[in-house]
């Protein structure tokens, strides 16, 4: 069908996008909208010996300068986080207060110590300049495990050793018996680096006030509005929460990184409550790398053990994960119930336990980022893969071959718990290494050294797994002139929802493309929503606008009956035709829609809809192989990724044109982590080093590779009705281990911590030998 799924229909989205008609955070300025700009913290850690406001107070155009006195004064809670973990022994985490604006002892540079609002952004920062502050700086701390050692610096009273918690999963006893027994283990320890979260679009807010009805609007650069609507208005201003409408309308990108409820969004909110009128706050790049929520950021210990025949007999992970200052939104989560819920990932291992701790540092807090835990558990799993097979003196791709997950133990049942319903591994490893000419790898090697240059082939086998909230809502309107409106609770950040979505209504109900209208993220529109992450949009959405459907056509098929003179049950629907079993009498869409409009019904009555809330049967598991060549100039020691293949099993494909850009963006943003990307603290003042993008590198367009993307549909899974698996995240889950594969290949070595510098490649590359961790 055309324009149903399975096509790569181009993105209706993009219309608006390019022709400057989206509708982003700063497009609104509302009548006597205020503007917001946060006083910060310029030291890591100290205690605040002055603070003085007044002539900022007194500045042309302020209107009001709040404190942390202030947020004290009106007896508010601090800064709430999502339900959380326990410790292994069941003991609550530490989880110290974090103030919108602190009043005493500010933990990070960056930490928030006054708003200023004015009628003006160039008021509120000529304010800002005003404001006097003097501290008492005390020692600072950047390293997890630093943090943890006895006489570090400590970040709070209440987190003795700067612990956060101690989490674990699985049984550690059989994982202790496998490695004692086995007959080798391999053993590595690694860093996940930190990186930023970048967006094309900052983060930022503004509340508005209405009068009439005492209502608030909060509007931004967000990425879950009903979980922001919950923690602000029940956790921390104790309001009704239909007193309080959060909505989202075009947001540039998110990645995680707006998943997060920030000081920020409690400030504008409370400016407004005090103010009346509407408050803006938007960050600049700069405060994006002081305040934003930071990825990755583990140390890991890893041992697999195999038995005789090269089998994989257990999995020990011991991990120190970076809070940063505070406990962020999903914080706690990421290094624990994500990470874990894929560790052992497509490899058929009998026993698995995991181990995590986490501590406070004077660091930007780390919450999630694209593939939140998933990237973590991949690179660990596929790097000691690599070390094994370095041990042994085997070839790598056949270790996995012989440990990979066969087809007669699905549904598996992973040692960590979580059952992997699907997937065709093997088949789908060999259908990737034919795709990148393994075959002719050596005449390519061989080409680049006639260049001076050195070639690496790197192979990575991911698996992740759909999370989030397993429930998701979405309703169909028609309106009278045809049109139909898709509500869903789901958000598109950038996903193609408003494409992919209005695809599988063209085809479960046959109308035209074009006629689909989408509606998303406002709290005002739809009774629940859980937002975007995880890659649970297409699951859970798209199965609830399959609900809806049906449920339209249920309707619609009673009208039917009514136009020709038979009953519903007599009615059969395909392709937007309703006809009568076994003849040709039939009405298409135009009848039914006059119908249900029709003066001659009750008014109560008119109209057609349909409406689902859909709960998942349980986590898909998508899943595939990613390959990397690079080639490196042992002159410089500069990577280059010079050829990337991937075939990925997503189940169901609805538009293989949006899914491709996808997997692209996550392999580019995979190489930026690998290759590029560092968040660097001097160790001595916990000041950002690498504070904006003359120090951080991104990657940029000439950075992407020859990239070849297909897809394996001959697993769909049975936890959704389309049997679609996820896309979002496979591009930084399998790019990292894939790029230091091949990197470690070319120089001949079993490992290097990301990310691949040019002075660590150089180093290898000219003296074959180890070297000092970069910090």
């Amino acid at each position: 069908m055309q324009f149903g799924i399975g096509q790569s229909v181009t993105r209706v989205e993009d219309q608006r996008f390019i022709t400057g008609n989206g509708r982003y955070l700063d497009d609104m300025n509302p009548e006597g909208c205020l503007h917001g700009v946060m006083v910060r913290s310029t030291i890591a850690h100290g205690r605040i010996a002055k603070l003085d406001v007044e002539a900022a107070r007194a500045a042309d155009g302020v209107v009001a300068i709040y404190t942390g006195q202030d947020w004290q004064d009106n007896r508010l809670p601090p800064v709430p986080i999502r339900p959380s973990i326990a410790n292994a022994d069941g003991s609550p985490i530490k989880v110290p207060p974090r103030w919108p604006l602190v009043t005493d002892t500010v933990r990070h540079v960056g930490d928030g110590i006054a708003f200023i609002v004015a009628e003006s952004r160039k008021a509120a920062l000529d304010a800002a300049d005003r404001v006097e502050i003097d501290y008492d700086e005390l020692p600072s701390v950047t390293d997890s495990k630093a943090a943890l050692k006895p006489g570090a610096p400590q970040l709070h009273a209440d987190a003795p050793d700067n612990r956060v918690f101690l989490w674990t999963k699985g049984e550690k006893d059989p994982v202790e018996k496998a490695l004692a027994e086995a007959a080798h283990v391999a053993e590595l320890e690694l860093v996940n680096n930190r990186v930023v979260i970048n967006p094309m679009e900052p983060r930022g807010a503004i509340c508005m006030y209405d009068a009439g009805s005492d209502c608030y609007t909060l509007s931004g650069s967000i990425q879950h509005v009903f979980m922001y609507r919950q923690m602000l208005a029940e956790q921390v201003f104790d309001m009704p929460m239909d007193k309080l409408r959060v909505v989202a309308y075009d947001v540039g990108g998110g990645f995680g990184g707006k998943n997060q409820v920030q000081p920020e969004h409690a400030l504008v909110l409370f400016a407004t409550r005090q103010l009346k009128r509407p408050v803006k706050w938007v960050s600049d790049r700069s405060e994006l790398f002081l305040t934003d929520g930071q990825g990755r950021d583990q140390q890991t210990r890893v041992r697999l053990a195999l038995d005789k025949d090269h089998r994989f007999t257990g999995l020990f992970v011991d991990t120190v994960a970076n809070l940063g200052a505070y406990v962020s939104t999903n914080g706690p989560v990421v290094p624990t119930m994500a990470t874990s819920s894929v560790v052992g990932g497509a490899y058929d291992i009998p026993t698995a336990f995991y181990r995590c701790e986490a501590a406070f540092t004077n660091t930007v807090p780390t919450d999630a980022y694209r593939g939140a835990g998933r990237p973590e558990a991949c690179y660990l799993l596929e790097r000691v893969l690599e070390q094994a097979a370095s041990d042994l003196g085997i070839d790598a791709v056949e270790l996995r071959r012989r440990n990979l997950i066969k087809p007669e133990k699905l549904p598996y049942q992973a040692a960590l718990g979580h059952v992997i319903d699907s997937g065709g591994f093997e088949e789908l490893m060999d259908r990737a290494i034919d795709r990148s000419d393994r075959a002719g790898f050596a005449a390519r090697r061989a080409a680049s050294e006639k260049k001076g240059l050195i070639r690496g082939y790197g192979l990575a086998y991911y698996l992740e797994a759909t999370l989030g909230v397993p429930t998701e809502y979405a309703r169909l309107d028609f309106d009278e002139d045809g049109f139909v409106t898709v509500s869903v609770g789901t958000q598109s950040n950038g996903q193609s929802h408003e494409t992919t979505f209005a695809q599988i209504v063209r085809q479960r109900l046959g109308i035209s493309f074009e006629k689909v209208r989408f509606r998303q993220s406002d709290t005002a529109n739809t009774p629940i929503g859980h937002g975007h992450g995880g890659s649970r949009s297409l699951q859970v959405a798209g199965s609830a606008i399959l609900g809806a459907s049906a449920k339209v056509i249920e309707r619609a098929k009673a009208l039917a009956g009514d136009l020709l003179e038979t009953s519903a049950a007599d009615i059969e629907f395909d392709a937007g035709t309703f006809r009568v079993v076994g003849t040709d009498r039939k009405v298409d869409w135009p009848a039914i829609i006059d119908a249900a409009f029709s003066t001659d019904r009750p008014e109560a009555e008119r109209g057609l809809t349909g409406n689902e809330e859909y709960t998942r049967a349980g986590n898909a598991y998508p899943n595939g192989c990613h390959i990397a060549e690079v080639e490196i100039d042992p002159a410089t020691g500069v990577v280059a990724v010079a050829k990337y293949t991937a075939v990925d099993d997503f189940g169901l494909i609805v538009n293989p044109m949006v899914v491709r850009g996808q997997v692209m963006g996550g392999i580019i943003q995979g190489l930026g982590q690998a290759v590029l990307e560092h968040t660097v603290y001097d160790p001595d003042n916990a000041q950002l080093v690498s504070g904006s993008f003359m120090d951080y590198c991104m990657p940029r367009a000439d950075d992407l590779p020859e990239t070849s993307i297909d897809f394996y549909e001959e697993a769909p899974t049975e936890t959704s009705p389309m049997g679609v698996k996820g896309c979002g995240e496979a591009g930084t889950i399998a790019g990292p281990p894939a790029i230091v594969a091949a990197v470690c290949d070319a120089l001949g070595v079993a490992h290097v911590d990301m990310p691949l510098t040019p002075e660590k490649v150089w180093h290898l590359a000219a003296k074959g030998q180890s070297i000092p961790v970069f910090d």
